[in-house]
């Protein structure tokens, strides 16, 4: 089974260069008007801004699960994108959320070192 979560953005070019620095690297493909991120084997993250998304901007909530999660955020800082402040659960996982330009959530969640 493939997994492609579209994230409804207002403006590709500008979201695109916030997703590339999310990420920490461009669009793994481009297909039509739509950038893809390939965040797992058979997982994607797609950007889109095509009129017919418009009622969906910034209701997006994605949560990754991560490891490195502190040099994540640093390089994240280095690109000038904020965060929440980061969590610690009952069970030892961090999470952090990240919100995009137009108020997508994107989490990371790190789960105790073992």
């Amino acid at each position: 089974m493939d997994l492609y979560s579209v994230v409804c953005v207002r403006d590709r070019a500008a979201s695109q260069k916030w997703y590339e620095a999310f990420f920490g690297r461009p669009a793994d493909e481009i297909i039509g008007e739509e950038y893809l991120w390939q965040v797992g084997e058979n997982a994607w993250v797609v950007i889109d801004d095509r009129h017919m998304r418009a009622a969906r901007v910034g209701g997006t909530m994605i949560t990754f699960g991560v490891s490195g999660l502190d040099e994540i955020l640093s390089r994240l800082a280095a690109y000038g994108v904020e965060h929440e402040p980061v969590e610690t659960y009952g069970n030892g996982v961090r999470h952090v959320e990240v919100l995009d330009p137009d108020g997508n959530s994107l989490s990371l969640a790190e789960p105790p070192a073992q």
